[in-house]
């Protein structure tokens, strides 16, 4: 089978599993630190990835690895709790194929979520970053190959990945709840070996403000699918070459919780102004 085959069984069965009458509108990538928003959805049918038919299996243990269909802050969203990566072994276009499956089920909204390390050192752990732009390091893009002129086109432009309106509504959104959020641009790279400090070095150099091994190519996916996207980071740890400290996943995890809930509240913020 082609890949467009495995996003239409993905898509269709999917579509077989939705409530009477509901069509999502907004999909939503709840990654390390959001596992709380996952449970915040009303009217929920819970679909294990291993159910859907060509998904990938998440092998990270912090994601629950399933398809959360229902409502949040009023509107329709498909949540992907749990996602894949390229250092999982998966190839860019398995990493994108929820994205794909879910564009074809009519979403038009991506809002998708992280955990970095920040590059700024005067960045402080535990804080959201809204993400304005992001740089590819991964050595890979999920649009290589042959093109399907019906979810987009070739050569898909990208001088506004992150949508303009989704970036301010997530800035009025953070001022009026009174959440100190920062701002800048994300790399990603294949991981999963952690930055050493020349790496980190030139990562800031390049003009990264947080790093992390996920998001850019779920990104180029929805742009290339004709989405609006919104990206939130959670800074987990600052990476600061001459003072670099591990970062073990169980700090991780403990910090990116700790943004988790500033997150929640933006994205719930932003939900109810759409």
């Amino acid at each position: 089978m082609s890949y467009q085959d495995y996003v239409s069984q993905a898509a269709n069965y999917i579509r077989n599993r939705l409530p009477e009458g509901y069509t999502p509108r907004v999909a939503v990538t709840l990654g390390t630190g959001l596992s709380g928003l996952g449970q915040a959805i009303e009217e929920a049918v819970r679909v294990p990835y291993q159910e859907v038919p060509c998904f990938p299996v998440s092998t990270v243990d912090s994601h629950a690895g399933e398809l959360v269909l229902g409502r949040l802050a009023g509107q329709p969203v498909a949540a992907l709790a749990g996602r894949f990566h390229l250092y999982e072994g998966y190839s860019a276009r398995q990493v994108t194929l929820p994205i794909r499956a879910l564009a074809l089920l009519g979403v038009d909204t991506f809002m998708v979520t992280c955990a970095a390390g920040g590059l700024d050192p005067a960045m402080e752990s535990g804080r959201v970053m809204l993400i304005n732009d992001h740089i590819n390091f991964t050595g890979d893009n999920p649009l290589i190959g042959p093109n399907v002129d019906q979810w987009g086109e070739r050569f898909p432009d990208m001088c506004q990945v992150y949508d303009p309106q989704l970036l301010a509504l997530a800035r009025t959104v953070a001022q009026a709840q009174g959440i100190a959020m920062y701002e800048g641009v994300y790399i990603g790279l294949k991981g999963p070996s952690m930055e050493t400090p020349a790496e980190t070095r030139m990562l800031r150099t390049l003009g990264g403000d947080a790093v992390g091994m996920s998001t850019v190519l779920e990104v180029i996916a929805a742009r290339h699918a004709g989405l609006k996207v919104m990206g939130l980071a959670a800074i987990s740890n600052v990476n600061i070459p001459e003072d670099m400290q591990p970062a073990p996943l169980e700090l991780v995890i403990e910090n990116a919780g700790k943004a988790g809930e500033d997150m929640s509240r933006i994205i719930m913020g932003v939900l109810e102004e759409m």
